[in-house]
């Protein structure tokens, strides 16, 4: 997606998941939750709490609130964008999340 110009309303878009996916990753950190590994996004949208490796019920509170958030800005995105688009620009940023956090955040399965 680097290699493509970006246009003001794909700039937009990017802007809006960075700042959800920036404050997913570092709740995730707060709450010791790999958020990348197999099967925890499942659950934490399910408000299993059991993945956490810390107890921190505001911020997994709020942790769950900003994923049910990511995905319903993403069906507005596939809308606006189409899906192409939307996955690269997903990717694009959880490509950076995992430069920036590490290994905190689990391994995409």
């Amino acid at each position: 997606m680097a290699d493509q110009p970006i246009n003001p309303q794909t700039e937009w878009w990017a802007r809006k998941f960075d700042d959800i996916d920036r404050e997913i990753a570092r709740l995730a950190t707060l709450c010791n939750v790999r958020i990348l590994d197999a099967g925890v996004i499942e659950r934490v949208l399910k408000n299993d709490d059991s993945v956490c490796g810390s107890t921190n019920k505001v911020a997994f509170d709020k942790l769950r609130a900003l994923m049910m958030m990511h995905y319903s800005v993403r069906e507005d995105a596939l809308e606006a964008l189409g899906p192409e688009k939307t996955r690269l620009l997903v990717e694009t940023i959880v490509t950076g999340l995992r430069e920036r956090f590490g290994e905190k955040l689990g391994k995409p399965s």
